[in-house]
């Protein structure tokens, strides 16, 4: 409940939500895109930074240890990562999906696209939580 109110007030995610990512330094991709926002449908421009299993974002690509991103994307709870221009009516679009929400994003060239889709994806599969900690307890338990 305290996300979505975060949200609607425009406030800055919680520090958990990112908490231990160093994202100024080393980022797995890096760049702008344009974001939809949650409330208010315009598209903004913001640099992202995608680094130890979350999706950040800013409003200027000057990122350091005092930065403090806009919102958080954990991508292990994200179901699909896929084109979306059909969608949105939009060249180079995509979209993020969980199982409670989807959101949309602008590259800004098809290349630029593909290339977030397959960072995106990647660490999708590296930091999904379709096993739960019993599962993995059990498996390193037969060992």
């Amino acid at each position: 409940m305290e996300s979505i109110w975060r949200a609607a007030t425009f406030q800055a995610p919680n520090p958990e939500d990112y908490a231990g990512v160093e994202f100024w330094s080393n980022p797995e991709r890096a760049g702008w895109l344009a974001k939809q926002g949650d409330y208010i449908r315009t598209w903004r421009r913001r640099w992202f930074v995608l680094k130890q299993g979350r999706l950040l974002w800013f409003k200027d690509p000057v990122v350091n240890r005092m930065s403090v991103p806009r919102g958080v994307i954990p991508v292990g709870n994200c179901l699909t990562v896929k084109g979306a221009e059909d969608v949105v009516n939009k060249p180079f679009a995509f979209e993020i999906s969980t199982n409670q929400d989807t959101m949309f994003f602008i590259a800004d060239s098809e290349k630029e696209k593909e290339e977030w889709i397959n960072s995106i994806g990647r660490s999708i599969v590296q930091h999904s939580r379709s096993v739960t900690d019993s599962e993995v307890v059990d498996y390193d338990n037969k060992r």
